[in-house]
């Protein structure tokens, strides 16, 4: 049975709820209110069956708002539904009023996808109910009418790339149904900057750097939206990397950071332990640390989650080597859509690779970032919106730089200067949707290509 939200929410239900966004969060929130005995309409202005606009008459007919991340604080819609005496909750917040399991938050600028999955993947393995929730595809509200009976097929099995479902089928016999399910929920800026409910029962900070600054006005902001959920963790559960601890010192936040929390995650020597894992080296060797620290919390033995790290396999897109082609080797990074994500995969390269890059801008200093990959590359192959501005500071930091019409022509170009024993790697360092539906489709684009050459 749903439990049943705060008393001053579930009034609100009463009329129908208008739903900001149709895509994985807003049908989320849907499945949920139908859950609750409650409705919604949709309002997205490109998804057919919404509503395309909202009206201060729209918004008299509803007393709650629930908006996807991708709506900014201050969109126009959100301004209306303020000024109309709604209330506005983003769809984690909302979902978390019907969660009565723990709640582990993942945040960071990189890699929080995968120490997600690995978490669960690490407690699930060990005997505990757990499930990746949040920016990974499967949002919290899903998840909760999915765990209490669900209306329609559960999408979770459909969102695991990497069949979870059968994995969670092998673990059930051992899971103690006693006791409470652990979301392990990855929170984007985007969610953390309007958190007005969720309480997380830990939080995990991988790391921070420059992105997603087309929507925060500066890193200071950007810094502030994820801080959000330390502010609604318990002191003493809260963990965060060595690059949040710097950023936090010069934000003048150090002295809100208990020592308990400060885990030193960069530069730290190797683990003969993770030999032959995805944890064995940097960036993941992050999330590994991260992962113990709270594991140690937890009071669970560190020897269940060293044997997780062994049976884990990280998702699709992230630095894979796809394929070899007369000695070239070709490697797979799309989900690499920032600057420091870029900087941490040529960082695995013993020398200069051949770089595809580019895409949709989200701000940051672009001429800094050129300087800093400039030694780590031996010819660049550019695409997208970001092409002319690449090739500028390219050209700048003297790196030779090919401009690509398609991802086709820069996959063929690279491969054609490329000689036996060279590395061609796409890694983008930006946004996918000026030329694809998202990473994931330009990843596995560039797979076919390369399969294809």
């Amino acid at each position: 049975m749903l439990p049943s939200p705060p008393a001053n929410i579930a009034a609100l239900l009463a009329r129908p709820v208008a739903i900001f966004g149709a895509g994985v969060s807003g049908q989320g929130v849907r499945s949920l209110l139908v859950a609750a005995g409650a409705s919604g309409r949709l309002y997205d202005e490109q998804v057919a069956g919404a509503e395309k606009t909202f009206s201060v008459w729209q918004a008299a007919a509803h007393g709650l708002v629930v908006f996807s991340p991708g709506f900014a604080p201050d969109h126009a819609w959100l301004a209306v539904a303020r000024a109309a005496g709604c209330v506005c909750l983003g769809e984690l917040d909302f979902a978390s009023l019907f969660w009565r399991g723990e709640l582990v938050a993942i945040t960071g600028t990189n890699g929080k996808t995968t120490l997600t999955e690995f978490l669960a993947h690490a407690l699930s393995a060990a005997g505990r109910r757990a499930h990746a929730t949040g920016n990974v595809g499967y949002s919290l509200s899903r998840l909760v009418v999915d765990q209490n009976g669900g209306l329609a097929e559960p999408v979770a099995a459909a969102y695991d790339r990497r069949n979870d479902s059968e994995r969670r089928s092998q673990s059930a016999a051992t899971a103690d149904n006693t006791r409470p399910m652990i979301a392990v929920c990855e929170v984007s800026s985007f969610q953390a900057e309007t958190l007005q409910h969720l309480r997380p029962t830990a939080t995990l900070w991988t790391n921070f750097a420059e992105d997603h600054l087309e929507r925060h006005p500066g890193m200071a902001a950007y810094f502030a939206a994820k801080w959000r959920l330390l502010e609604r963790t318990p002191p003493h559960a809260v963990f965060v990397g060595s690059s949040v601890q710097n950023c936090a010192g010069q934000s003048g936040q150090t002295c809100t950071l208990p020592a308990t929390a400060c885990i030193a995650t960069e530069g730290q020597p190797a683990d003969a332990r993770l030999a032959g894992t995805v944890f064995a080296g940097y960036p993941q060797r992050e999330n590994f640390l991260l992962a113990a620290a709270w594991w140690r919390h937890a009071g669970l033995p560190a020897a269940s989650l060293y044997t997780a790290a062994q049976s884990f396999q990280p998702g699709a897109h992230r630095l894979t080597r796809v394929g070899e082609k007369r000695g070239v080797i070709f490697w797979n990074d799309s989900k690499a859509t920032n600057f420091h994500a870029v900087e941490a995969a040529l960082a695995t390269f013993s020398a200069p690779v051949l770089w595809i890059g580019g895409g949709r801008a989200k701000g940051g200093d672009l001429a800094g970032f050129v300087r800093r990959i400039a030694q780590k590359i031996r010819h660049a192959f550019l695409i997208g919106e970001t092409q002319p501005a690449l090739a500028g500071f390219c050209r700048d930091s003297r790196v030779p730089a090919t401009l690509c019409g398609s991802l086709e022509d820069a996959v063929r170009t690279a491969f054609a200067r490329a000689t036996a024993g060279d590395h061609v790697l796409l890694s983008p360092g930006f946004a996918s949707f000026d030329m694809f539906r998202g990473y994931d489709d330009r990843g596995r684009q560039f797979v076919n290509l390369v399969e294809n050459l």
